[in-house]
């Protein structure tokens, strides 16, 4: 079975385009629920995940939380 590599660049991207797509996820979600909540820790791994790589959240965080 052949591996397939994916670069950092492909990477960021995923995970930038992920955390935008959650975003209006959580837009539109009651903060109370359990689906949100859920989000939320997700967000947060990958507001993480993008500041350690360097990446201007300013323009792309309109949750911030």
């Amino acid at each position: 079975m052949e591996m397939i590599q994916v670069t950092e660049k492909e990477m960021m991207q995923k995970n930038i385009e992920e955390f935008s797509r959650l975003q209006d996820y959580m837009s539109v979600c009651e903060k109370d629920t359990e689906s949100y909540k859920r989000m939320k820790r997700r967000y947060i791994e990958l507001k993480v995940i993008l500041t350690t790589s360097g990446v201007n959240l300013t323009e792309i965080d309109y949750i911030k939380e």
